[in-house]
């Protein structure tokens, strides 16, 4: 004889055995809306980056086929030859390296110690210097845009890497996130240093910057993809194509007066993406909770 249901598990008892209920998972249909919403998310946010690197695998003539395809029909590397060979590729991924790196070296160290300043320094004045830093998130990096240009033109520092650095060697956003996690370093910590004799830079390099690993981390993320990305500022500050950055020099021979090499153009832009993937990659490990604790455990 077959069972068509399987049977309710059994308990032994001081009165004999009975059986248990068995409580089936109801199937909520809220849970199917959740599901679909997630992936819309996510091919909304996947969808482009995926068009972008098959894109760059397509000849002129596939790029402009209608209906699109998606995966190429006749993969080419033309795209690749060109960005690498007629683009002097190597000068401007030089040029956006070097100014992504020493700004985000910049904006963690002067961020940080911003930050450390206004959490746990006691002066006159840090609360409304602390609302003025904020203040300056609200105003629109396009207003400053030919006040920074005027006064790198009266230093004498225009088409030269110190114009595409010192502009952006500080941002606000930056001040409040590392003032925001200092808040919560213990002070015993602190005046257990000072106490010992330690003066304020050893403090702060010492104790208060190791303890801010994953804020850091967080920073310079957020600081590489800005600056990585950067497109308007070194297309306004550089005269020569020697001080393009790669944004500036893929948007330049890309883009023509009568007809856009959308080829070329994808195929920068994955290039473009690869550096800031590897980056968070690399850096992602470092978001864990709890970092401020960690000097005061024992």
């Amino acid at each position: 004889m077959s069972v068509s249901a399987r049977s309710a598990p059994s308990v032994r008892t001081r009165t004999g055995v009975r059986s248990v209920p068995v409580k089936r998972a109801a199937v909520v249909p809220g849970n199917l809306w959740v599901l679909v919403m997630f992936t819309a998310g996510l091919v909304l946010v996947a969808g482009p980056f995926v068009w972008m690197v098959a894109s760059s695998f397509k000849d002129a003539q596939e790029l402009h086929r209608f209906p699109p395809t998606l995966i190429p029909a006749n993969p080419t590397l033309a795209n690749y030859t060109t960005l690498f060979d007629k683009l002097k590729f190597p000068l401007f991924f030089f040029n956006s390296f070097i100014v992504a790196i020493f700004v985000v070296a910049a904006n963690l160290l002067f961020c940080s110690m911003l930050g450390y300043a206004l959490a746990k320094l006691h002066f006159h004045g840090r609360d409304k210097i602390f609302l003025l830093v904020m203040a300056t998130l609200m105003v629109p990096s396009t207003v400053t845009l030919v006040p920074l240009f005027v006064l790198m033109s009266a230093l004498g520092l225009v088409n030269s890497y110190p114009a595409l650095i010192l502009p952006f060697a500080a941002g606000p956003f930056g001040v409040f996130l590392m003032r925001q996690f200092m808040l919560g370093v213990p002070d015993d910590l602190l005046e257990a240093a000072r106490i010992d004799g330690a003066s304020e830079f050893r403090t702060f390099f010492g104790i208060v910057l190791p303890l801010s690993v994953a804020p850091l981390a967080t920073l310079g993320i957020l600081t590489f993809l800005s600056s990585w990305n950067n497109f308007l500022w070194p297309l306004v500050v550089s005269s020569s194509e020697r001080m393009y950055t790669l944004p500036v020099a893929v948007a330049t021979f890309a883009i023509g007066q009568n007809a856009t090499d959308y080829g070329l153009l994808m195929a920068g832009s994955t290039v473009l993406v690869l550096p800031v993937l590897f980056v968070f990659l690399a850096l992602q490990r470092y978001f864990k909770p709890g970092i401020a604790t960690t000097g005061i455990k024992g």
